[in-house]
């Protein structure tokens, strides 16, 4: 099947029309789906694959589905209303409803700058043998300078510099796949949905958290609108239509990584001592696999750690800039999320449980960014002709409704503290 490569009339700054293809409007999805391979996915699906082998296989493809729907309801807000989802929610809650929103939003940036720094620190340990704290410094800073290029080279050379990062992340975690012995009749075994107790709750909803996470449900809106401005009405099919591809072509790339990690770790690191750590996890697969698998695993890890620090630093300062209608210096809103997890790593905290941990905060995220995703894009006030339909706002819901029963039956497992 292949890209519609149609193009649309678009009318430039001067009234001249031009065409566009379709292919040249893709990108914004793919910075977006930064988010779905970002460390925390990797000590989450790794986790889940060395605990419990295949068993939770349906938890990455459930929560892929769930992303391919939900991001693409992000961007058509944003092409559609010409604002992004903060942007929208910051116009409708009053003062006190839109600090307390701002706060919880917040929490998700820090919980996702968590994963992201101590991630790429994990990494430059594994292959540079640097301290975790100046590891995590090197993160922020370098995060620094790939928004830099966002900032006075455009959006597009951006764009470029994260998909190519992407691309280096999917070569680092599928090499495994090649040389590693996975029983691919217990992996198709694993889509049947089922649990074995409380800590396989808390990591399917930390891989819940880790696929379908709360920033890139605000930060897609936020990047179609940055990449496309307040689109012509006439132009608004031809987006929607290069944003579905964008968001599956994405996504799809996104999902495999992640069912690849799991994979991966169900076939080579189940019943072996070390592997509840990123780092004992890389040094099993390097003895097992060999040293040029290790080495495409580090440099996917580190890859995914700039690339995501750098995308989840832009979904911050949408939803600042958004919720408290003020534009804050990105590099305060880069300290702001980014101190947390150099506190972490200089206390030494585990950092492979704390990237989990943020996850499971991730995922009790969701349903503040889902719920407005949903009732925005079926107002007719907000979405005119391109509201939901009946057959999407059902499915979004529903899975809208998932997240939040999986959410409250974490909650009641850990305070009863059920096993």
């Amino acid at each position: 099947m292949n890209v519609d490569s149609s193009s649309a009339v678009h009318t430039d700054g001067r009234g001249r029309k031009k065409r566009i293809s379709t292919v040249a409007l893709l990108g914004p999805a793919f910075v977006a789906a930064i988010a779905y391979v970002d460390p925390g996915n990797v000590a989450a699906n790794l986790t889940a694959g060395a605990e419990y082998g295949y068993l939770l296989v349906w938890v990455l493809v459930a929560a892929n589905l769930i992303a391919v729907l939900v991001q693409y309801l992000s961007s058509k807000l944003g092409l559609v209303s010409g604002k992004s989802l903060p942007s929208l929610l910051g116009e409708r809650l009053s003062r006190r409803s839109r600090l307390a929103y701002w706060a919880q939003a917040e929490i998700v940036a820090v919980a996702t700058d968590l994963a992201e720094v101590i991630g790429g620190a994990i990494a430059l340990n594994i292959l540079f043998g640097l301290p975790l704290l100046l590891g995590g410094i090197i993160v922020g800073v370098v995060s620094l300078f790939l928004l830099s290029i966002q900032s006075t080279r455009g959006q597009r050379p951006f764009e470029t510099v994260i998909i190519t990062l992407l691309a280096i992340i999917a070569i680092g975690f599928l090499a495994g796949l090649f040389v590693g012995g996975v029983d691919w009749g217990q992996a198709a075994g694993g889509i049947v949905p089922r649990l074995e107790g409380t800590n396989s709750v808390v990591l399917a909803a930390s891989m819940l958290g880790a696929t379908v996470m709360p920033h890139a449900i605000y930060l897609h809106s936020a990047l179609s609108v940055d990449r496309h401005g307040r689109t012509p009405r006439a132009s608004v099919p031809q987006l929607l239509r290069a944003s579905r591809w964008d968001v599956v072509l994405s996504l799809v790339i996104a999902g495999s990584v992640n069912i690849a990690m799991l994979l991966l770790a169900a076939a080579s690191l189940r019943g072996q001592d070390g592997t509840d750590t990123i780092e004992g996890a890389h040094a099993v697969v390097t003895a097992n696999l060999g040293e040029v698998v290790g080495l495409f695993f580090g440099i996917g890890l580190l890859a995914s750690g700039l690339a995501s620090s750098a995308v989840g630093s832009y979904a911050g300062a949408s939803i600042m800039q958004g919720l408290l209608r003020v534009d804050v210096p990105i590099v305060w809103q880069r300290a702001v999320t980014m101190i947390p997890a150099l506190i972490l790593l200089g206390v030494g905290v585990d950092p492979t449980w704390a990237l989990v941990l943020s996850q499971v905060v991730l995922s009790l995220g969701i349903p503040f960014a889902m719920i407005p995703l949903v009732r925005l894009t079926m107002s007719r006030t907000v979405m005119g002709q391109y509201a939901n339909g009946r057959w999407i706002t059902v499915v979004a819901v529903a899975a809208s409704a998932l997240i939040i029963v999986l959410n409250l039956i974490l909650i009641v497992l850990l305070v009863l503290g059920i096993d």
